[in-house]
This record gives structure tokens, sequence and C-alpha cells, in this order.
């Protein structure tokens, strides 16, 4: 066979072959395609309960504040905090050693570590004392007295003798500032000639009463008084005859009868 005839055969056999056939049979045209990327496994979707670990204190404390007040502190489990929070009882004690732990940090959350913004606040007021006393008292009531950190106060007093710990921790974070924050106030009123001169030790205790009777009051469901009363209570308006009450028996009254012009105690 010549030459010649040897590619014409070549080729009619290369022509016979049907399209599917041909591509198969051109092992070349599959290493010349380009390669395929390797697969690489898909990042699972992340985990719906999965948070950013700088926000589960505050999850933990605001969780720990809700039970302490519905149930008390012995009442409270700490797993039942962590369930709150949407966390295990594992995670919990990675951020706080134990109980007592928590309930600390969530005082100094909500109140102890806010007395440096109350003294300054006391330290930029340009009114007067009765009208200083008269702000604070509101200020206490809208921020601290009506909101739910308000029933701390209760459960301290209902159980703080059972956890004498707590009871100090509560008596120097809490209790000493308080008070030295009201004596300051009254002795300002004293040091301007405003109020008469007080037995600092029991005044501040005045000022105290009515809003520790505020707090019980939010926090004991009526047990204590005719509902009907409790119901018709409103709380401003008893802060502000609380207030017109305590003012007259601080301020300084002029030597003869004048009228009450210009007198911001009444």
């Amino acid at each position: 066979m010549t030459k010649v005839e040897v590619v014409a055969t070549s080729v009619s056999a290369i022509d016979s072959l049907s399209p599917a056939s041909y591509i198969t049979n051109l092992l070349v045209i599959s290493d010349m395609s380009p390669a395929k990327p390797p697969r690489t496994a898909r990042t699972p979707p992340p985990i719906r309960h999965e948070r950013r670990k700088d926000a589960r204190p505050g999850e933990l404390l605001a969780a720990a504040l809700d039970l302490f007040v519905e149930k008390g502190f012995a009442a409270t489990r700490a797993e039942e905090v962590a369930r709150r929070a949407g966390v295990s009882k594992g995670t919990l004690f990675l951020y706080f050693a134990s109980k007592e732990e928590l309930f600390k940090a969530v005082v100094r959350e909500n109140i102890s570590g806010r007395f440096l913004q109350w003294n300054a606040q006391f330290d930029a007021f340009d009114g007067s004392t009765p009208d200083m006393l008269r702000h604070c008292m509101t200020l206490w009531w809208q921020r601290q007295g009506n909101a739910k950190v308000s029933g701390i106060t209760k459960l301290m007093l209902g159980e703080g003798k059972n956890f004498p710990e707590l009871a100090l921790f509560y008596q120097q974070e809490v209790i000493q500032p308080a008070h030295l924050l009201i004596r300051r106030i009254l002795q300002r009123g004293v040091d301007r000639g405003e109020f008469a001169a007080l037995d600092m030790k029991y005044a501040v205790f005045t000022v105290l009463a009515p809003m520790i009777f505020l707090q019980l009051l939010v926090h004991s469901n009526n047990a204590c008084y005719d509902p009907a009363e409790a119901t018709e209570l409103v709380p401003e308006e008893y802060l502000a005859s609380q207030l017109q009450i305590i003012l007259a028996g601080l301020c300084l009254r002029p030597a003869s009868p004048v009228p009450n012009k210009g007198n911001h105690c009444l």
C-alpha cells in the first residue's frame, strides 16, 4: 500500500467515527483541559446561639439580676442564670468564680459603680441645696428606684443576715457611699445657711426612708398594705410630698414671720 493510500485510509477511519466517539477517543483533549481547583470544605454557618465573647458577661449579669430579684439570692441557682443567658454553666464560671462573685458583679454594674458619676454631678450642681435634693431624689427614682435593680435592696434586707460576706460587701460598696453622698448634700445646705444645724447621723436616714419604702412597695406585690391604697400611690407624687415634709423640717426659718417668697424649701 502506497503512502497516499495509508493516509487516505487513516483519514477515512477518523471520518467514520461519530462525534461522541471521536471526542472520547482523543485522550489528548483531557490532558489539555485546565486543571480544576481542589475542592475545599465549605465553612459551616455560625451556630445560632454563638455570640461575641465580650457580650457574654453583660448577658450573664442581666440574667442574674432578673433572677436575684425574682427569686432571691439563696433560691437562685447558677445553672438557671446560665440557662437564661443562653450559655452553659461552665461558661458562667469562666467569667465568675462563684454565685457570690456573680452577685457582687451585679451590684457593681448597677449600683456601686455609679457613685463616681453621682458625686461628680454633686460637685457640678449650681442650684440651691433644696433644689439639689429634689433633683437627686427625682433622678434616683427614674434611674434606680423604678428599675429592676431596686429589688436588690429588698433582697439584702431579707437575706443579708444569712450571708455575712455579702452583707459586708453591700455595706462597703453601697450603704457607706450612699450615706456619704447624702451627708454631703445635707452638709452643703448647712454650710450655705439653707438648712438648720443637723444631727447628720440620723438626718441621712430621714432622706433614705421614703426611698427604701418605695423600693419595698415596688417589689412586695402589695403584701404589707392595703392594695387599694397602694395602687393609688403615685411614686413621683409620694416623693414630692415626702420632700416637702423633709425640707420643711430642714430649712432655716427667718426670725420674723415673712412670706415664703423666694424660699426654695417650700
